[in-house]
């Protein structure tokens, strides 16, 4: 009987999947991208999962993250570890603890690559800060309004904050998941094949795009 990774197998081949499982990849927020991407990822073939993400699940949550109505209230990180075992079978390392400048160092530690899918810029400056001082690959994943990006730290530079309520913008399940399909295989290339591609998604005219900085370079 096929095994619950077949069709991965199938497409990568067995050798890939084995290589997928040894790496040590940590996940900053568990939001839109994050809880989506932990979920993707672990049926993808990552077995050592590290997710980093200090709020509890509210009700505008729903729509454009992992959870469901009934998980309103519970710490996303703890819902999340909850999820995937019942459904992958794996069991991730949810830390539910808030990533600083003093406690960077600790929570990223031993990770092989690390994906920013923090929503503020202060979060994404210290993840930043941390990997190029450690020289940890890292993949920034973001969205704004019916815009997202798939970009590599090389090529980073940190967005500022808008004004108001960093949580309260407009957002549509579509383009998360469409984000996080091209992050996912933008990370696994990079594993399987040494390329680390950058891309930005726009959801008004469906188009996925070599990021131009990155083609030009």
């Amino acid at each position: 009987m096929p095994g619950k990774l077949h069709h991965e197998q199938l497409y990568r081949g067995s050798g890939a999947i084995d290589r997928l499982a040894r790496i040590r990849l940590t996940i900053c927020g568990a939001g839109a991208l994050g809880s989506h991407l932990a979920d993707t990822l672990a049926r993808q073939g990552f077995r050592q999962l590290r997710v980093i993400d200090h709020d509890r699940i509210e009700v505008h949550n729903v729509s454009t993250q992992l959870y469901g109505e009934s998980d309103v209230g519970g710490a996303k990180v703890d819902v999340l570890r909850s999820l995937l075992f019942r459904s992958v079978g794996i069991e991730i390392d949810a830390v539910r603890k808030e990533l600083t400048d003093r406690t960077v160092r600790k929570l990223l530690k031993d990770s092989d690559v690390v994906i920013d899918a923090f929503d503020n810029s202060a979060s994404r400056k210290t993840v930043q800060d941390h990997c190029r001082s450690t020289g940890t690959p890292c993949l920034h994943v973001g969205l704004f309004a019916d815009y997202g990006e798939v970009i590599w730290d090389d090529h980073y530079r940190v967005p500022g904050d808008g004004e108001g309520d960093i949580c309260d913008y407009p957002l549509t399940r579509n383009l998360v998941l469409l984000t996080v399909s091209v992050a996912a295989e933008s990370l696994i290339r990079s594993i399987l094949e040494g390329v680390r591609q950058d891309w930005t998604i726009t959801l008004g005219d469906f188009a996925i795009r070599p990021l131009e900085s990155t083609v030009a370079s």
